[in-house]
C-alpha cells in the first residue's frame, strides 16, 4: 500500500529531550524565568518553538521569535548533539531501504540542523529526502514541511505515502495534506490523542514498525 515512508525526527528517530530541554532552560534564564519543572519542558519537543513560548510563557509573537534565536544560540552549538537514536533505528531504516521503500524526513526542526544531526548519527544517506523548517519561519508547521516536500517531489503520490510521528501535531499535519499517518508510542506525544486524531497504527518499537511494513 505504501511506497514512501516519511519520518518525524524528534521523538521518532531520536530522543532529543536532553539538548532541547537544556536549551529551553538557557533561553528562559535569559528572560529571568526560573523553571523548576524541567520534565514539563518536554512539551517543547515537536511543535514550532515560537508557538510554545507564546502558549506556555505568554510571550508576544515578537518575543517568541527572539526567544527562538536565543534558543538556537545554545542548541546550534552543542544542544543538537545531545541526542541519541532510538534502539534499532539504523537497522530498521536500512532494512526498509533495502526492501525498496523511499524514505524521507519531515520535521519542524530547521532543515540545516536536521541534516547535521542525521549526518552525525550516520543515517543521513538512508533518506531520499530530508525536509524541515526554514530559519526565517516561512516553513514551520508540519503541514508546511509536507507541502514543501511534495513540491520537491511531484512524483510522490499521496495515497502511497505515510508519515510516522510521535505527537498529534504530526497526525494533524498529515491530515491537512490528505496523507496517512502512523505513530510511535515511545516518543513525546500522547498515544490516545494520536489515535483520536486519526493515526492508522501505533508502534511500540522500531522492530514493530519494521514488521508492519515488511511482511
Amino acid at each position: 500500500m505504501y511506497r514512501v515512508i516519511l519520518f518525524d525526527l524528534d521523538g521518532t528517530l531520536i530522543d532529543s529531550s536532553d539538548g532541547i530541554i537544556k536549551s529551553v532552560l538557557y533561553t528562559l534564564q535569559f528572560y529571568g524565568i526560573e523553571e523548576s519543572d524541567t520534565d514539563g519542558l518536554r512539551r517543547f519537543i515537536g511543535p514550532p518553538l515560537s508557538e510554545s513560548f507564546e502558549k506556555f510563557y505568554a510571550f508576544s509573537k515578537e518575543q517568541a521569535r527572539e526567544a527562538v534565536d536565543k534558543f538556537r544560540e545554545r542548541y546550534n552549538v552543542k544542544g543538537y548533539l545531545e541526542c541519541e537514536l532510538y534502539p534499532d533505528t539504523k537497522q530498521v531504516l536500512t532494512q526498509l531501504k533495502e526492501d525498496g521503500f523511499l524514505l524521507g524526513v519531515a520535521t519542524s526542526k530547521p532543515e540545516i540542523t536536521a541534516r547535521r544531526i542525521l549526518e552525525q548519527k550516520g543515517i543521513a544517506d538512508l533518506f531520499d529526502e530530508i525536509c524541515g523548517a526554514t530559519m526565517d519561519g516561512r516553513i514551520e508547521k508540519k503541514a508546511d514541511v509536507l507541502q514543501e516536500l511534495l513540491r520537491r517531489h511531484p512524483e510522490y503520490v499521496k495515497e502511497e505515502m505515510v508519515l510516522i510521528g510521535d505527537t498529534a501535531f504530526d497526525v494533524h499535519g498529515a491530515n491537512a495534506l490528505g496523507i496517512d499517518s502512523a505513530a510511535v508510542g515511545f516518543g513525546f506525544g500522547n498515544v490516545q490523542e494520536m489515535r483520536l486524531a486519526g493515526a492508522v497504527e501505533i508502534f511500540d518499537s522500531m522492530q514493530e514498525l519494521k514488521e508492519y511494513f515488511i511482511k
